[in-house]
C-alpha cells in the first residue's frame, strides 16, 4: 500500500511510501483526501519515512494537501523527511506552508 492513514485526537496521520510520482501521487492524494473529508482532523502529519523517491508531483500533493487543510482550518506537517528528499522540499519553499515554516 502506498499510503495508510491512522486518525487519532484530532490528528490524521499519512504513512507514505515507496516512490512519489505522477501515478502514485494520485493514489496518495485520494487516500489522504478522503479521509480529511471523513474525519475533519485539526492537524495533517505526512510522514515521509518510507518514501525512496519523489519527484515535483509529491511537491503538489504537499501542496495541495495544505490548501485543503487550510480551508478547513487545520495545519500540516512534515516528518521524518530522508535526506534525499530534504533538498527538492527546501528548494521547492513548500515548507513555508507547513507548521514548520510558520
Amino acid at each position: 500500500m502506498l499510503v495508510k492513514t491512522v486518525f487519532d485526537s484530532g490528528e490524521l496521520t499519512a504513512l507514505l511510501s515507496g516512490d512519489i510520482d505522477h501515478h502514485t501521487a494520485r493514489t496518495m492524494r485520494l487516500v489522504i483526501d478522503g479521509d480529511i473529508e471523513r474525519y475533519r482532523p485539526e492537524s495533517l502529519l505526512l510522514d515521509f519515512r518510507r518514501v525512496r523517491f519523489m519527484d515535483s508531483s509529491g511537491i503538489g500533493l504537499i501542496m495541495g494537501r495544505c490548501r485543503l487543510m487550510q480551508l478547513c482550518g487545520g495545519r500540516v506537517r512534515l516528518e521524518n523527511i530522508p535526506p534525499t528528499l530534504e533538498r527538492l522540499i527546501a528548494l521547492s519553499g513548500v515548507r513555508s506552508l507547513t507548521d514548520e515554516g510558520r
